[in-house]
């Protein structure tokens, strides 16, 4: 009798590569591969990894050395992602029981990579490079998240920001055609999904192959499709940010009023060193247009303190342009070199401990912002969709349409499934979530 074939995924990072684990899922379900919840129980143990945060290959290279013991028992190992395309055979120099090396660009050869894994060989690589014009389809997708369906618009990056890896991960900026997102988005509400999230590391970059649609006029179709509640998009870069994006969300009820729009410094020297290509006044110019939109639209952003050459000065214009802003959520982070990127040949001089002292700094005055923002909800009615259930507090956890936690109190016996809307009342806030109850 043959021998069940099994695999185990890990996977690390970003929506974007929990999506690309649903289509690695789907690859392998097909092939006729199980998934199974322990590495003890593969015989194929997948790690789809990130290389966006400090020293990630070194998390990848532990999990690993973790579990090589496995290997004497017949388990074979592969690298996915970020990690792996940046890596490359290196991986095999630094893991020899590591049988497949393959980066996202590859993953419509998995079916050919498994056949030849299956075959006996040892050493298997899928890396493109950075000039591939193919995007991974999403025909094979296994969708694990029970409430929310992903698509990916757009794969890769053209901006080659001074500290950013994705570039030399991802590769060049390809946009799937407009028609196929659609007929995606389509059989997305098929399967009884009323969220559907629009994906790309600049997802506002999307340019349509066909010509027919520009980024919020596809935008605006999703949202009409059938049975769709919600649209939700993220990332978007502020050099491709356009007053329509605004506009689509003011005229299309069911288009999120959140947009996520990275600024990273306040200081247009230090943007200036990070190639992010704006201004600060070109960004506030943006913002202006989102504050001045019909619907009040949540605004949240990433920020890196410690930046090579960022000094106190330019510091305090990050506190400054914060305070501006006013946003309802931010991404905070220090500075760590990346492999490849320009910025590695700057002097990264500011010592760490300054680095965590300017963003502990930046966290706490955003945690009052934040404070002050979520407490103008207190006595609001609100539209939620659950997302779960935490039995500890015995509240159901759910999320608004401005992308906030809600958790609340619900008198039905039965806890409202995941995907299902409720219309919450807040009784409390807290400086990251909102309190309330079902009525």
């Amino acid at each position: 009798m043959a021998t069940e074939k099994t695999f185990y995924l890990e996977t690390f990072g970003c929506q974007m590569n929990a999506h690309d684990s649903e289509k690695v899922i789907g690859t392998l379900e097909q092939q006729g591969h199980r998934q199974v919840d322990a590495e003890e129980d593969a015989s194929l143990i997948l790690y789809n990894t990130c290389s966006i945060r400090d020293k990630a290959e070194q998390k990848v290279f532990h999990r690993l050395n973790d579990y090589k013991a496995l290997h004497k028992a017949g388990k074979r190992f592969g690298v996915l992602g970020c990690v792996a395309q940046q890596e490359g055979e290196k991986i095999f120099e630094r893991a020899p029981y590591v049988s497949l090396v393959s980066g996202s660009a590859s993953y419509r050869k998995l079916p050919e990579m498994l056949a030849r894994l299956e075959a006996g060989e040892t050493r298997i690589t899928g890396l493109d490079d950075r000039q591939t014009d193919e995007t991974f389809e999403t025909e094979f997708t296994a969708r694990q998240n029970p409430y929310r369906g992903y698509i990916t618009i757009i794969e890769g990056c053209d901006k080659f920001c001074a500290y950013c890896v994705v570039p030399y991960t991802r590769g060049k900026e390809r946009s799937r055609t407009s028609t196929s997102v659609l007929e995606e988005a389509r059989r997305i509400a098929d399967l009884g999904y009323s969220e559907i999230q629009l994906l790309g590391q600049n997802v506002n970059s999307y340019r349509d192959p066909e010509g027919k649609r520009s980024f919020a006029e596809l935008l605006a179709v999703v949202a009409e499709v059938p049975g769709i509640r919600r649209v939700r998009f993220t990332t978007s870069h502020p050099r491709d940010f356009t007053r329509d994006i605004v506009e689509a969300i003011d005229a299309v009820p069911a288009l999120c009023d959140h947009v996520h729009l990275p600024v990273q410094s306040g200081s247009a020297k230090v943007l200036k060193l990070m190639a992010r290509e704006y201004t600060p006044e070109w960004y506030l110019e943006r913002i202006g247009w989102i504050k001045a939109a019909r619907r009040p639209i949540s605004i949240t952003t990433d920020i890196i303190v410690g930046f090579p050459g960022e000094t106190p000065e330019d510091f305090i214009q990050t506190m400054d342009l914060l305070a501006e802003v006013q946003y309802d959520g931010v991404f905070g982070f220090k500075y760590s070199p990346r492999p490849n990127t320009p910025a590695l040949v700057m002097i990264d001089s500011i010592p760490d401990a300054e680095k965590a002292q300017r963003l502990q700094v930046l966290l706490d005055r955003q945690r009052e912002i934040q404070r002050s923002n979520y407490a103008k909800h207190l006595g609001e009615v609100m539209e939620v969709m659950v997302e779960g259930f935490n039995p500890a507090r015995g509240q159901v956890v759910s999320r608004s349409s401005q992308n906030k936690p809600v958790n609340f109190t619900s008198s039905q016996p039965i806890a409202p499934a995941p995907g299902s809307y409720c219309r919450v009342k807040i009784t409390a806030t807290h400086p990251n979530s909102l309190v309330g109850e079902a009525i």
